[in-house]
């Protein structure tokens, strides 16, 4: 069994950010084709798209209007097929997004659905009469602010939207919709695609009976939260015991091909770590989960070990994929700034901590160059999040901002246009060109960890045991007997002292360590 993903690095590639081939000013498919030698180089096994298909573009893709085409802002299938060909022969695997928990209302389904009440896609959607004062169905909020539902005067019904209005939610209970999604999968299997990471995995059922969800108990004396979202206990809008069905079909389907995989996004605030294991438990579900667990501010050593600890206690058999960025929240390099001791420490600790812990490892595009979050202004804003909510949350323009390859070059190398959000100076001064052999740099620490990661078995394949260190360290060991090793991290801007012996595991001199037992600011050590 070709089970390449358990401990692979996946590099997720925001399409329009990448690379610029066409000159106007948005990232597209041959560009990122013309890049690839980068993401190789890196030592990556895999890359993930973000969506790159048909869209109105008012999510940035996550409204998509054609899951069979490709959005001709980025190219043509003729131009996916090229990149699928490139990537294959880098020894590059290629994860697609599929985002089927909805679809944009600009979609010929949903176009259908909302003609009438008794069309052959009529329950297509999740369609809701008003009570009897007109209002929503039950209390179900959107993500992006205000109620999950809207009205559609034609129907004389609200639909259910779980993020913008524009965003219609698919009805996954019924088995007609179930079968066109997995057909739509079934396209890209035999394009060559390697994997699909599923967007909201979670997110795909709803409760039949429409039942409101129960408020979260709120802190006394505190503000209400910047999104009122938060203030629910989610049990009846998102993951419901459904899904497992079809998360089992969706396996069914891979596993006609040989060594596809399924990662799902797993989007809760409560009980995330769980939930994954749930999902991936087994051989007939999905082969990895992910949530937001470590792309959030904690940068604890209780927070790291609780949160692998959870997963693997809760499904030892499951597997997760482990990130500390993405294209939903700012770049780890500014949000844990403040543990970081000067001169890229905590970029090039982050890169150690993360490539040592057991599971799959995703990378986003700039994280190996330490990227920092652009400072958006409001004029600059393309992000409905940060016009909802801004200034409190100034959305995720500040991490989708373009890659950045050659510094002295217009848009950094991005594009010879004017790009579709700004390339400013302190994200200019770490293109890859500045760093690309410099010994010590970000980029070539990312090199060489994920070179060691690949040449240790341990770090591919090993459990994990955690050692009892006293904070700000944090220490585990990684697979058992010769082959076995100790992975230690001083979580602070100042110098730790290494208990002797801790764990039965005496630590001495290693990288980013100062002397036996000292470990430096910010530091790490590997020993085997």
């Amino acid at each position: 069994m070709n089970e390449w993903w358990r401990g692979a690095v996946i590099y997720q590639i925001y399409p329009r950010s990448f690379q610029d081939e066409n000159g106007d000013g948005i990232g597209d498919l041959p560009g990122i084709t013309r890049r690839l030698d980068h993401v190789a180089r890196l030592g990556a096994d895999a890359i993930w798209l973000s969506p790159i298909f048909p869209s109105p573009m008012e999510d940035m893709g996550y409204d998509v209007s054609d899951y069979t085409g490709i959005e001709p802002l980025f190219g043509t299938l003729d131009d996916f097929d090229a990149l699928i060909a490139r990537a294959h022969d880098l020894g590059l695997k290629v994860i697609i997004d599929q985002v089927i928990s909805h679809s944009s209302d600009q979609h010929p389904w949903f176009t259908e659905s909302r003609k009438s009440r008794k069309g052959p896609k009529a329950d297509w959607y999740v369609w809701a009469d008003p009570k009897p004062d007109g209002s929503p169905p039950n209390n179900w909020p959107s993500v992006f602010g205000g109620s999950a539902w809207a009205w559609d005067a034609g129907r004389r019904q609200y639909y259910l939207h779980n993020f913008l209005t524009s965003q219609p939610d698919l009805n996954l209970h019924s088995p007609a919709v179930q079968t066109a999604l997995l057909d739509t999968m079934r396209f890209w299997l035999e394009r060559g695609v390697d994997g699909f990471r599923l967007d909201t995995v979670n997110y795909y059922f709803h409760d039949d009976k429409l039942r409101d969800n129960p408020a979260l108990p709120a802190a006394k004396g505190a503000l209400p939260p910047v999104n009122p979202y938060d203030m629910q206990n989610h049990l009846y809008s998102k993951t419901r015991p459904e899904n497992i069905a079809f998360l089992q079909r969706m396996r069914a389907l891979t596993d006609e091909y040989s060594a596809r995989m399924l990662v799902g996004e797993v989007g809760d605030s409560l009980r995330a770590v769980e939930i994954m294991g749930e999902y991936t438990e087994g051989t007939d579900r999905l082969h990895m989960a992910y949530s937001f667990e470590l792309l959030g501010p904690d940068f604890t050593p209780a927070h790291f070990r609780s949160t692998i600890e959870g997963f693997f206690k809760g499904a030892p058999d499951g597997w997760p994929c482990w990130s500390f960025s993405n294209h939903d929240v700012n770049r780890h390099a500014t949000r844990w700034a403040k543990h970081d001791s000067g001169g890229d420490a905590l970029a090039r600790q982050a890169a150690a901590l993360l490539l040592s812990f057991e599971g799959a490892i995703c990378l986003y595009q700039g994280e190996e160059l330490g990227q920092t979050e652009t400072d958006i202004l409001w004029e600059e804003l393309t992000d409905p999040v940060g016009m909802r909510f801004w200034p409190d949350n100034k959305g995720r323009d500040g991490c989708r901002t373009p890659m950045v390859w050659e510094r002295d070059e217009h848009a950094a190398g991005f594009s010879t246009a004017e790009p579709w959000l700004p390339v400013k100076p302190p994200q200019r001064a770490r293109a890859v060109d500045t760093q690309d052999g410099v010994e010590g740099s970000v980029l070539e620490t990312y090199r060489a960890l994920i070179a060691f990661r690949k040449a240790t078995p341990a770090l591919l394949h090993g459990a994990t045991r955690f050692l009892d260190l006293p904070a700000p360290l944090l220490g585990f060991v990684r697979g058992e007997g010769e082959g076995a090793v100790t992975c230690v991290f001083n979580l602070s801007a100042k110098a730790a002292k290494l208990p002797k012996g801790v764990g039965g595991v005496t630590v001495g001199p290693a990288q980013g360590m100062e002397t036996a037992g000292v470990v430096g600011a910010n530091g790490w050590g590997f020993v085997r």
